[in-house]
C-alpha cells in the first residue's frame, strides 16, 4: 500500500488534474491512498476571506465569488455535462462559508480560519474524485474528518494518534478493500476535526504531514510526495538559477532542512515515517518516472552530496530583540518567562541569539500574532525589532557560498557551526 499526495500545483488546472489521473494509472491494480491539497493558490485565497471577515477589511463575499468561479470554470472544462454531480457537491461545500460570513466571527481569528480554510481541500478532492471516475480509476472519496481526530488548536491541531489509528481501520480501510483490484481513496490533507466536530488544520502546507500519519497508520510501503520540481533541490528555483537535485537524504537531514526553512517538506512529516521506517519520496508529477529524492534511515549518502551546500530563504521575518529595563542580566528565569509569552501567543522562534543584555529570536511576520507578542512583552522588557528581513541558511557552507548569499545585504545576526551557518539580514539601501 503507498500514499501519494499532491500538493496545489499538481491539482491548480483541469489540465493539471487530468495528469493527476494519468499518474494513478502507473499504480494499476495497487492499494493507494491519495492526499490532495486545495487547488492552485486556493489556501492564500481563503486566507484572505477569513482576513477580510475577521478584521471587516475588504469585501470577503465578492473574493468567494472569485473563488467560486475559479473552481466552476475548472469544472466546466473537466465535466461538459453542467448536470454532473460534482458541481452540487462543489456548490454545496462553498455554503459551509457561506453561512459563516452571514453571522459575527464568535471565536476567534484561529478558530474562524480553520472552519473557512479547510473547505479548500474538501472541494478539491470532490473534484478530483470525480475526474478520476470519469477516467476510469474506480475510487472512493473519504472526508478525512472522519477519521483524523485531533485536539482543538486551531491552526495547529495536534492528532490524537491513538483514536485516529481507530477511525483509519473502521472508515479507511473498509473503503480500500471493498474495490476488487487495487483499492483508490481519495483523501484530504491539511484538515482534521475537533471532538465536538469543528474543523481543524495541521498548519501550513500541512497536507504532507497528512500523508505521513495515514502512511504511519496504515504500515505503507511509502509515502510519495509529488512537486513541481524534480527532487529535493539544494536551493529554490526562485531564488536560484542553477540548482541540484539531492538523490538521498537521511531522515535525519530531511527534519534538519525543513526545521530550518525548506518548503519541499512539512517539518512534522518525516517522524511519523522514521518510527516505522517508511520509505518517503520526493518526486516530480512532470517526470513521474524520474527517480526523485528518497528518504530514509541511512547515513551512508554520497561523498559528492555531502559536500553540496544547501541555501533556505525566509523571507517576511521580524526580528525582535529583548532587553531588561534596569541593566540585569538576561538569565533563565527571564528565558522562561520570555518563552511562555511566545507559547502563549504561538509565535514559532526560527532563531535565537543570547547575550549578557540581551535575547533576539526572529520569526515569521505573523500579523494576527507577532504585535500581540511585542505589546505583552513591553510590559515587562524593553522590546526593539526590525521588520521585513530575511533568514538565510547554509547547509555544508563554505566561505564562496556564504559570499554569495550575503553581498550587498546588512547583517544583523550571524552564527555558524561546523555545518550550517545562518544569517538574519536586510537589503542595504
Amino acid at each position: 500500500m503507498k500514499v501519494l499526495k499532491f500538493g496545489g500545483a499538481s491539482v491548480k488546472n483541469a489540465k493539471a488534474v487530468k495528469n493527476v489521473a494519468e499518474l494513478l494509472k502507473l499504480y494499476s491494480g495497487q492499494d493507494i491512498v491519495v492526499v490532495v491539497s486545495a487547488m492552485g493558490k486556493m489556501t492564500n485565497a481563503l486566507e484572505e476571506i477569513t482576513d477580510g471577515y475577521i478584521n471587516k477589511k475588504g469585501n470577503s463575499v465578492e473574493l468567494l465569488e472569485g473563488i467560486k468561479k475559479f473552481h466552476r470554470d475548472i469544472l466546466q472544462e473537466l465535466f461538459p455535462d453542467p448536470a454532473h454531480p460534482v458541481f452540487e457537491q462543489v456548490n454545496n461545500a462553498f455554503v459551509e462559508i457561506e453561512w459563516i460570513l452571514e453571522d459575527e466571527p464568535i471565536k476567534g481569528y484561529d478558530f474562524e480560519y480553520d472552519q473557512i480554510v479547510s473547505v479548500g481541500e474538501l472541494i478539491s478532492t470532490k473534484i478530483v474524485s470525480a475526474l478520476l471516475t470519469e477516467s476510469g480509476i474506480s475510487n472512493n472519496w473519504v472526508d478525512v474528518r472522519d477519521f483524523l481526530k485531533t485536539d482543538n488548536t486551531y491552526r495547529e491541531a495536534k492528532v490524537d494518534w491513538e483514536l485516529t489509528a481507530v477511525k483509519i481501520r473502521e472508515y479507511l480501510l473498509p473503503k480500500l478493500a471493498e474495490q476488487e483490484s487495487g483499492g483508490v481513496v481519495v483523501t484530504q490533507g491539511f484538515v482534521g476535526v475537533t471532538s465536538e466536530n469543528y474543523n481543524t488544520t495541521l498548519g501550513r502546507e500541512g497536507s504532507d504531514y497528512t500523508a505521513a500519519i495515514i502512511g504511519s497508520l496504515l504500515d505503507a510501503e511509502e509515502v510519495i510526495i509529488w512537486k513541481d520540481v524534480p527532487g529535493v533541490l539544494n536551493a529554490d528555483p526562485k531564488w536560484f538559477d542553477k540548482t541540484e537535485k539531492l538523490d538521498t537524504l537521511s531522515y535525519h537531514d530531511a527534519i534538519e532542512l525543513s526545521f530550518f526553512g525548506a518548503t519541499v517538506i512539512h517539518p512534522k512529516t518525516i517522524k511519523p515515517l522514521q518510527n516505522k521506517q517508511i520509505l518517503l519520496k520526493v518526486k516530480s508529477f512532470y517526470e513521474p518516472k524520474g527517480e526523485g529524492t528518497v528518504i530514509k534511515a541511512t547515513k551512508e549518502i554520497a561523498e559528492n552530496q555531502q559536500k553540496i551546500p544547501s541555501f533556505i530563504f525566509k523571507v517576511d521575518q521580524v526580528l525582535i530583540s529583548i532587553l531588561p529595563k534596569d541593566y540585569s542580566f538576561i538569565v533563565e528565569e527571564n528565558l522562561s518567562e520570555i518563552f511562555k509569552k511566545f507559547s502563549d501567543h504561538r509565535v514559532k522562534v526560527n532563531l535565537m541569539q543570547h547575550a549578557a543584555l540581551s535575547f533576539s529570536v526572529c520569526v515569521d511576520a505573523e500579523t494576527n500574532r507577532v504585535p500581540a507578542l511585542i505589546t505583552e512583552l513591553q510590559k515587562d522588557f524593553k522590546v526593539l525589532y526590525n521588520e521585513n528581513v530575511e533568514l538565510i541558511t547554509v547547509r555544508n557552507y563554505d566561505q564562496k557560498t556564504i559570499d554569495q548569499v550575503i553581498e550587498g545585504k546588512k547583517i544583523f545576526v550571524e552564527q555558524k557551526s561546523r555545518q550550517t551557518a545562518r544569517f538574519v539580514v536586510k537589503d542595504n539601501d
